[in-house]
């Protein structure tokens, strides 16, 4: 009887150490996952990578000097953001073979990334590289863009290397390529 209870217990710890390695298996593929998401947008392959802010971070902050990023935060619904929408596509065109980067952040509700974000992108033509923050901590990652963003859009962030400038304003497209120009030098 003694063995039998023994034996017993050393398949319930065995099943129990297996299981606790799939939990394990499971849960790093679901922090992978839940990191980047794409959704592609057209029939060439466009994407929408979707991923909270420490993803964002590891992407574009503090890479190389080689590249300049030009991060603008905007949505959807953000009548400022729209209307200066063309000046960063046109930024983007321009200065595409210059080693700059412009990434359009999207921060649309993520529940609208295929009915809202996806179509006004197509509608719109977008060219740049169009992601979503999905990231719903904004009191903890605002902060970390730029102590002094308020979390109004559009805001702007331009990056090379470990040099930043923020703006928390509009910009037509001759003003944003004059600060861009700053940084480049």
């Amino acid at each position: 009887m003694k063995a039998f209870l023994l034996l017993v217990s050393f398949i319930i710890l065995l099943v129990s150490c297996k299981g606790q390695e799939e939990s394990k298996t499971a849960q790093a593929e679901l922090e992978q996952t839940s990191a980047v998401s794409d959704i592609t947008i057209d029939e060439v392959g466009s994407t929408i990578a979707s991923f909270d802010f420490d993803r964002f971070e590891e992407l574009y902050r503090g890479q190389s000097e080689e590249t300049t990023y030009v991060i603008n935060f905007w949505a959807t619904w953000c009548k400022p953001c729209i209307k200066e929408l063309p000046a960063f596509e046109e930024l983007n065109k321009k200065f595409k073979d210059q080693n700059v980067k412009v990434v359009l952040v999207s921060l649309d509700l993520p529940d609208l990334l295929e009915t809202q974000v996806v179509p006004f992108v197509k509608q719109k033509g977008l060219q740049a590289e169009v992601v979503m923050l999905d990231d719903s901590d904004a009191n903890t990652w605002i902060p970390k863009v730029a102590e002094e963003w308020s979390g109004a859009i559009p805001a702007t962030l331009l990056i090379k290397g470990e040099e930043e400038k923020f703006y928390e304003r509009s910009f037509t497209y001759e003003e944003i390529e004059t600060e861009l120009k700053t940084i480049l030098e």
